[in-house]
Parts: C-alpha cells; sequence; structure tokens
C-alpha cells in the first residue's frame, strides 16, 4: 500500500465518488433519468435534424482522396519530403554519426517540445512575454518534427487528418490578411493565426500514442496548475481593484480581481477553462494512486484561483465543461452535480455568491458596455458584412475611429467582445461560416470518435477536451477570447488535443479490423 493509498482524505474521496456513483445508478433520480434519456434518445436519434447534423457530408467524406487535398498536403511536406530524400542519399553517413542519431532522437519527442511550449507560455509573467516567442517556439517545435520525420518514412505532416475545414478556414485568414484596409496592422495579427495553425498541426502530426498526448497534456496542466498557484498568493496578499473591470456600485465590497501571469482576470479564467477538464481526464486515467493524486493536487489550486477571478463567463463556461464531461462519462451524474451545485450556492464566500447574483444585472457597467458594443459593431457591419475590415482588432478600431461615432463613454471598441462577431467583422460573412464550420466538424468528429473508440483512456482525454472547447466555445458570445493571443494559442492546442483524440481512434479501429 502506498502513501496515497493509506491517505484518510484519499480514502474519504474515493468514498464519496463511490456514493456518487452508486446514487447516480442506482437512485430514484438515476432510474428516471435512464428512462426519461432513452425516451428521449431514441426521439431525437430519429429526428431529421440529428440525421442532418450526423450524417458525412460530401465535402468531408470525398476531402482524404481529393486532389486539393493531396495538393496541400504534398505543398506543406516539400521540407520532409526534401529532409526523407537526404537522409536516403547518406543514409550510411547519418546513421554513423552521433550528432545526427541525437538530432534524430530529439526530432522524434518533438510531441515533448510541444508540451515544454506549452509550459513555458503558461507560466511566463506578462512583463516578460513576448508573442513572437510563441511563434518562434511553434516553429522550433515544426522543424524538430521534420528531423525527425527525415529517418522516419511514416512520419509527416498530417494535414489531411485535420480536415477540408481547416484549410478553407486558413484560407480565408489569408484573404483577411491580404483584403485589410490596414495590411500593416494585419500582420501581426496572421502571424498570430500562422503559430495558431503550426500548433494544431504539430500536435495531430507528433502524437502517435496516447502516452504522448498524456505527456504533453501533464506538462500543460502542470503549467497552468503554476499559474494558478501564482493566482491563490494574489488572491492571498490582495490585488488593486481595477474600476474598468468591475463595477464598485454593483460590486460593493468584492476584492481585486487576480490575473497571474495573464494581465487580465478574464483571459486567466479563460486558460483554466479549457484546462480543467484536461486535469479532470488525467486524474480519472492515470494508472498509478501516485498519479491520481498529483492531478488532484494540481486541480485544487486552479478551482480555488478561477473563483478568484470573479470571472462569470468563466465560471459558466466551467460549470458547462464539467457537466458536459461527467454527461460524457455517464450522464446519470448530470442531474446529481446540478442538484450539489445548487446546493452549494449558500455555502459559497459572500463576495462569490453575490457576484453570481449579478449575472444578467443589466445595471451592471459592463453589461451596459458589452451592449454598447455590439450596436457600434452592427453600425460597421452594415457595410463591411460581406468582406470584413481585415484582421485584427488594431484595424477594426482604426476604421471605427475613421468612420463611426464614439460610444457613450467617448471610447471607441477595442475589440467586440464577442468571437464569432469578431470573425466576422476581420473575415466577412464566408469567413464567419468557415469558422463555424471549422468548429462544428471538429466538435461532430471528436463526438463520432468518442463513441467509436474503445480505449477508455482515449475517450476520457476526449471527453475532457471536447468539454473545456465547449466551455470556451460558449465564453465566446460574451468574450473576445482572442484578444490576448496566449489564449488564442491555447485554444487551438486544445483544438489540436482533440485532433490527436480522433486520430488514435481511428488508428485504434483500423489496427482492430487488420
Amino acid at each position: 500500500m502506498t502513501i496515497a493509498q493509506n491517505s484518510a482524505a484519499v480514502r474519504l474521496l474515493a468514498a464519496v465518488w463511490t456514493f456518487l456513483r452508486d446514487a447516480g445508478r442506482q437512485g430514484v433520480l438515476g432510474r428516471f433519468f435512464h428512462r426519461l434519456g432513452q425516451g428521449l434518445s431514441c426521439a431525437v436519434r430519429g429526428s431529421g435534424l440529428c440525421r442532418f447534423l450526423w450524417r458525412e457530408g460530401t465535402i468531408p467524406r470525398s476531402w482524404p482522396d481529393s486532389v486539393a487535398c493531396r495538393l496541400f498536403t504534398a505543398v506543406i511536406n516539400i521540407p520532409c519530403a526534401l529532409l526523407q530524400w537526404i537522409y536516403r542519399l547518406g543514409r550510411r553517413f547519418w546513421d554513423g554519426s552521433l550528432f545526427c542519431r541525437l538530432v534524430a532522437a530529439v526530432g522524434g519527442a518533438s510531441f515533448f517540445f510541444l508540451g515544454l511550449l506549452m509550459l513555458a507560455m503558461l507560466v511566463a509573467p506578462h512583463a516578460m512575454w513576448d508573442n513572437l516567442y510563441a511563434l518562434f517556439g511553434a516553429l522550433a517545435v515544426t522543424v524538430l518534427f521534420l528531423l525527425g520525420a527525415a529517418s522516419r518514412p511514416k512520419h509527416r505532416l498530417e494535414l489531411d487528418r485535420l480536415g477540408p475545414y481547416m484549410t478553407l478556414y486558413m484560407g480565408f485568414i489569408c484573404y483577411g490578411m491580404a483584403a485589410s484596409l490596414a495590411e500593416t496592422m494585419s500582420l501581426r495579427f496572421f502571424a498570430f493565426h500562422i503559430t495558431a495553425f503550426l500548433i494544431v498541426l504539430v500536435t495531430v502530426s507528433a502524437v502517435r500514442k496516447y502516452e504522448q498526448l498524456q505527456l504533453v497534456v501533464a506538462m500543460a496542466v502542470f503549467g497552468v496548475a503554476l499559474a494558478a498557484l501564482y493566482g491563490c498568493y494574489q488572491g492571498y496578499i490582495g490585488v488593486e481593484v481595477v474600476a474598468s473591470q468591475q463595477d464598485l456600485t454593483v460590486n460593493a465590497g468584492m476584492p481585486g480581481r487576480v490575473y497571474s501571469f495573464f494581465d487580465n482576470p478574464n483571459n486567466f479564467a479563460e486558460i483554466l477553462v479549457m484546462l480543467i477538464p484536461l486535469d479532470l481526464a488525467l486524474i480519472a486515467t492515470s494508472k498509478s494512486w501516485r498519479g491520481k493524486l498529483w492531478a488532484f493536487i494540481a486541480l485544487l489550486p486552479c478551482v480555488a484561483a478561477i473563483g478568484l477571478t470573479y470571472s462569470r463567463s468563466g465560471w459558466i463556461g466551467l460549470a458547462l465543461a464539467v457537466i458536459i464531461f461527467l454527461g460524457f462519462q455517464n450522464w446519470r451524474f448530470i442531474p446529481l452535480i446540478i442538484v450539489l451545485g445548487l446546493l452549494a450556492l449558500p455555502i459559497l464566500p459572500e463576495t462569490i455568491y453575490n457576484r453570481i447574483l449579478t449575472i444578467g444585472n443589466t445595471q451592471d457597467s459592463s453589461t451596459r458596455y458589452r451592449f454598447a458594443i455590439y450596436e457600434a459593431a452592427a453600425n460597421l457591419m452594415k457595410d463591411y458584412w460581406y468582406r470584413g475590415v481585415g484582421l485584427g482588432n488594431d484595424v477594426m478600431q482604426e476604421v471605427f475611429k475613421q468612420n463611426y461615432p464614439t460610444m457613450f463613454d467617448g471610447n471607441y471598441p477595442i475589440h467586440t467582445h464577442n468571437n464569432y462577431l469578431q470573425m466576422w467583422t476581420e473575415t466577412g460573412i464566408l469567413g464567419l461560416i468557415s469558422y463555424l464550420a471549422l468548429l462544428l466538424s471538429q466538435l461532430k468528429n471528436g463526438v463520432k470518435a468518442f463513441r467509436q473508440s474503445t480505449d477508455r483512456r482515449v475517450r476520457t482525454m476526449l471527453s475532457a477536451a471536447l468539454a473545456g472547447f465547449c466551455g470556451i466555445l460558449v465564453i465566446g458570445v460574451a468574450e473576445y477570447t482572442w484578444f490576448y493571443p496566449r489564449n488564442m494559442f491555447i485554444y487551438f492546442f486544445l483544438f489540436g488535443v482533440i485532433g490527436a483524440c480522433i486520430k488514435l481512434a481511428k488508428t485504434e479501429r483500423q489496427g482492430s479490423a487488420a
């Protein structure tokens, strides 16, 4: 017996979990919801809407064998093919060189360096961070992958795994750059999108086994746990109350909102929402008690920190993410979790409870400010709904200054406070459609892979990634989650984790069929 197994705290948690599990399966509520779920499931499965959403579209079905897919995949793999050709020419020399073998080994472990990049991204203080670091880091990891692929013929950049909508989406990103009303201003944001694309591409291409994916995720979770610890420290010593971040009248008595290494409490909360479900997956899939214990310890400061951010959208996003994650594991947990959540409300700290009560309060200055932004954005979209103004909120702000009146406070919107509206303003209606198609196709493919996979670890990690992604998509209705580029990079890292899980599930099915 290990120390963890003998721990009273661990035994208590195990007992509580067992109780909830048994209650969910055997209790009155569990049986009621089971029957209700069976009825709803039968009705939904037979509906026309379900058949439409679930069917394999013509474009995704034909994409892997299409000329366009083969062409784009071949073009992006030109460096890989060149390095493999060079390796074949001088194989005896390369294999005999200690340095070359070391480079090949390091390149084969590019997934590890991807995890290091995520870790560094999550613990770098805001004052010391430059977004060029992310671009150079993503390029470096990509180069390492290509060097490792030189001696591994089956390794390549798997653009085809990302489906047609990623290529279409990146096409409109290029359009948003080329058609920008201020190309110089858009260049920086174009670099952000390239960074995000490389992170997705390398995550899907470099991960070939679950253990590799688990290591990458664990490093990201470790990074966010360190950031959360610092956030808790900020909460302990106190941070300055910023009037622009909280209505001092509606939220009287609320302390300063913690932000850790990310400059803004909402940015910090968004990162926590994306990564906390992955921590839950590590707890569920770790083979040893030690691994489970460490993952649980990492979870504690994350939960405390998101409370201290006082981010209402973050709380809603996390609640949704947890519900979705548990629903994937056993949907009968959902009513229990909802009941426990409602019962917990009265015992929350008064400041958090009062903050929850302000959700939907139209007297809150942040709510009024958002509506003013939406009204201003609507004026802009009347003129640019079809083409957009170009990549980046800098361009949008400049267009506002030149052509449109200020808001009620005499300022111009910095961004639209909405991911989807922001994408529309930047790339036009077709760019928005490509973005929505990308999101919906990834979610649909993720759910399909979850249902088809028999590997419990892959299923759990996939459900966590889908849950975190749904949480951030909901937050994107009230926040522009890419305003802080590090959040954008974590967003697409999570997108890549979903893609890697889908890849592992497909590889598993192909192995079973063989």
